[in-house]
């Protein structure tokens, strides 16, 4: 029997931030469902920015394989994604949130999407790589940490309210309507993503002097380039925080953890009393992580730890005994792993190479993903605000290897090093091993090659862009279409009728 999915996607949710991987957030449902539930604990992203980490999610390639640069980078309609593959096999798709889709296309196989976006679709927020020293004004700015604090309502908590109360009535729709087709809802929370500010209830549930600070400094350990570049687009060299702003920071995000916690209880509440939840998995995960402060970093754009480590969760009780899965492995996982749950037993039939590989085989308890055909690893890219060049990054066993032809090597020991604070590369007790892994990006990447495609598409969005915004300017931002004659009580069906089908459990 096809299962349900209910993917629960958070925005900038790192790991270490939740309890079962040593963080402080209070969040007794994400604390339950790990609980129960299959846990990996070296879960990432493929690439630490809102877009081109969601598109390589919904496709199961790497971000440099679909186009998917940066925060506007057009998600080409004619890319298969799990909405595509999993409506071929039978189920109904629905997406309520966030996903960050640029361009003309804007379902890309979901059937419903519930609400607008709260970003938007076209292609404004494209970096410019030539003129880096000019900072985007649209980008992050450090008012997020030096205005933390709280707060009775914002933009982001408009937004999820809306996503989670649309996503619970598409819950009771599903339980209530003819529609036998099993579903796979997806519902993306804006939250924990900064600004980091919370309502006072969420602000309260914390007090300042429980609030860890960063356990590394920026003074604790070497620079790099890259870093320095990070620093400069969130304009850290115009902003420095305080003590008192870093903590109030943290604590406001711990609350906006608490803030998604509850949200996800109400819809797992809302599956129960749908009578949906027997045979639906539920997945956590969220697109990238956020440094907090770590290194004097905050935000993402970075492959270290904080930024690009999340959680994965996947809770189905009465199909996958609860573990932990210690393998390395990433978002481009997740949509061979749906599609080998979902087609049931047939060949999935794909339609483009696939970057992931499936983690039943870790579900079931038996190893790592590709029942063990493949290294355990994960492979990184980021090609957006911050770089001026890709960077690549390689996760396998230990270690982790960051590459960009601009920058010295990083290389990390993540066993003996889990805070990254010494820098391998340089060693020459490690000199073989980083010929391996140079030898390995070269063979992976032509980087001269993707430098120049990410130019040429910096290049072609701005001029569209500028284009676009001359005269008629007709937006791409998703229209959520609400049809009043299907809502409610109407004179198209008998009153007793239309009271009938609404009520959930139906009378017998």
């Amino acid at each position: 029997m096809q299962p349900n999915f209910l993917i629960l996607m958070a925005d900038q949710l790192t790991a270490s931030a939740l309890s079962w991987h040593g963080g402080q957030a209070r969040a007794p449902h994400l604390d339950a469902l790990a609980a129960n539930g299959v846990v990996f604990d070296s879960f990432y992203c493929n690439s630490p920015l809102c877009a081109p980490s969601r598109f390589s999610f919904l496709a199961g390639q790497l971000p440099s394989k679909i186009g998917a640069f940066d925060n506007a980078a057009e998600f080409a309609a004619q890319t298969p994604t799990l909405a595509h593959y999993l409506r071929r096999a039978g189920y109904q798709t629905a997406l309520s949130g966030k996903m960050h889709f640029c361009g003309p296309d804007q379902l890309h196989g979901f059937e419903h999407r519930l609400t607008t976006d709260i970003y938007p679709a076209d292609f404004g927020w494209t970096p410019d790589w030539t003129r880096f020293e000019e900072r985007p004004g649209w980008y992050h700015t450090m008012d997020s940490v030096t205005q933390a604090g709280p707060c009775t309502r914002t933009n982001q908590i408009d937004f999820d309210d809306e996503v989670v109360y649309v996503a619970r009535q598409k819950l009771f729709d599903i339980a209530r309507g003819s529609d036998r087709r099993p579903f796979c809802l997806v519902v993306s929370m804006t939250h924990p993503h900064d600004p980091y500010v919370v309502p006072q209830a969420y602000w309260d549930r914390y007090r300042d002097a429980q609030i860890a600070m960063p356990a590394v400094s920026q003074e604790a350990v070497a620079d790099d380039p890259h870093s320095r570049r990070v620093r400069h687009v969130i304009g850290l060299g115009q902003q420095q925080p305080t003590a008192t702003q870093v903590r109030a920071a943290r604590r406001a995000y711990l609350g906006a953890v608490s803030y998604v916690d509850d949200q996800i209880g109400s819809l797992l509440a809302t599956l129960r009393d749908a009578r949906l939840d027997a045979n639906t998995i539920v997945i956590v995960l969220a697109d990238h992580g956020d440094m907090l402060g770590e290194r004097g970093l905050w935000y993402k754009m970075s492959f270290f730890e904080g930024a690009c480590r999340i959680p994965l969760i996947v809770s189905a009780p009465g199909r996958y005994a609860a573990r932990r899965v210690s393998m390395p492995a990433s978002l481009i996982d997740v949509l061979p792993t749906l599609v080998e749950i979902g087609n049931d037993g047939r060949p999935p039939g794909y339609a483009a190479p696939l970057d992931g590989h499936s983690l039943v085989p870790a579900l079931e308890g038996e190893g790592r993903a590709g029942g063990g055909a493949h290294p355990a690893e994960v492979i990184g890219e980021y090609l957006a605000e911050a770089a001026i060049a890709p960077v690549v990054m390689i996760r396998r066993e230990r270690w982790k290897f960051v590459h960009s032809p601009v920058d010295p090597d990083q290389l990390y020991d993540l066993a003996a090093d889990p805070q990254e604070r010494v820098n391998l590369a340089a060693a020459a007790a490690h000199a073989g091993l980083v010929a391996e892994m140079r030898a390995e990006v070269a063979r992976r990447w032509d980087l001269p090659a993707l430098h120049a495609e990410v130019l040429a598409s910096q290049r072609r969005r701005h001029l569209v862009c500028a284009a676009l915004r001359s005269g008629r300017y007709t937006p791409w931002d998703f229209q959520p279409l609400r049809d009043a004659s299907r809502m409610y009580v109407r004179n198209d069906q008998e009153l007793n009728d239309i009271e009938a089908m609404a009520r959930f459990p139906r009378l017998s």
